[in-house]
């Protein structure tokens, strides 16, 4: 395997193109920490710090979960379990990237480098979290949820109330998507002994679960909404997010769970977009 195809099999196996899911809502809170658009400079330190703590994450889950992966039909294709990468390899890539992580956070500014420990420490945390508590989905949410806190931090140097509110918001969306998609999972963990609401509380209620999680989602985004003052341009974003969110939950139910990809990926992938464009709008116009 040659370094272009070693590169596309790593890609692959992080799943580089999931980063989706949280940088548009840390370029959401930059561009609400500055009301309108922020400096090109900060804005691409914070797009590479986003990259290297997701990819941070992911390579050392990749090693940490290479066993269970293996043993399980759905993931035994990935990367390490085929061979394809080793542990040692993702090992490196993770020590790199986390100290590339803090480096970038203190060209950043003071307070982000202070912060950088927790940032990693949560998400590095959240790998071991499905082997002792059913709660992995929110650790995986918090972990999210520090984007838009972070580029917030990166362009005003100092925390506030409204990106809590949102980190809070990603924190729910997160966790509501996240139990969907483990929903898959719920026999395999229950017999290897891991945590997760699917598989303590059955499908049915754990799909009930994801839409109270959604619809704190929504309030959250509200509160952000009215705290920061912001008009029917993100009054509108934050509607088609129920619409998307609706339409995620009506495509999965307790007895048919074959379009959870569809759900997880393409539709959550949209709803981080959506709510950046309508907070993008509605800072510069």
């Amino acid at each position: 395997m040659n370094l272009r195809q070693k590169l596309g099999v790593f890609a692959e196996s992080i799943k580089i193109s999931h980063s989706v899911f949280a940088l548009p809502f840390a370029i959401a809170a930059a561009f609400l920490a500055e009301q309108g658009c922020p400096a090109p400079q900060t804005l691409a330190k914070i797009v590479l710090a986003v990259v290297l703590a997701r990819t941070a994450a992911m390579t050392f889950n990749r090693g940490v979960d290479a066993d269970l992966d293996a043993a399980n039909p759905r993931t035994a294709t990935r990367a390490v379990p085929r061979g394809l990468l080793t542990r040692r390899f993702m090992s490196c890539v993770t020590l790199f990237c986390c100290a590339a992580f803090v480096a970038v956070a203190a060209w950043i500014n003071p307070l982000a480098l202070v912060l950088s420990p927790i940032v990693l420490i949560t998400l590095l945390g959240y790998s071991y979290t499905k082997r002792f508590t059913s709660l992995s989905h929110v650790v995986l949410g918090a972990a999210l949820g520090l984007s838009p806190l972070g580029a917030w931090v990166a362009v005003s140097g100092e925390l506030a109330l409204e990106p809590a509110l949102l980190g809070l918001a990603v924190l729910f969306w997160t966790a509501g998507f996240d139990v969907i998609y483990a929903c898959q999972d719920r026999d395999f963990d229950r017999r290897h002994g891991l945590r997760s609401i699917p598989a303590r509380l059955g499908v049915r209620r754990s799909l009930f679960i994801s839409r109270c999680f959604h619809t704190a989602t929504i309030a959250l985004l509200a509160a952000v909404g009215s705290l920061a003052g912001l008009g029917w341009i993100y009054a509108g974003g934050v509607a088609a997010v129920i619409a998307l969110l609706i339409y995620e939950h009506s495509l999965v139910s307790p007895g048919d769970l074959s379009r959870v990809d569809v759900a997880f990926f393409t539709l959550n992938g949209l709803v981080s977009l959506v709510f950046m464009a309508a907070v993008v709008l509605q800072t510069v116009i």
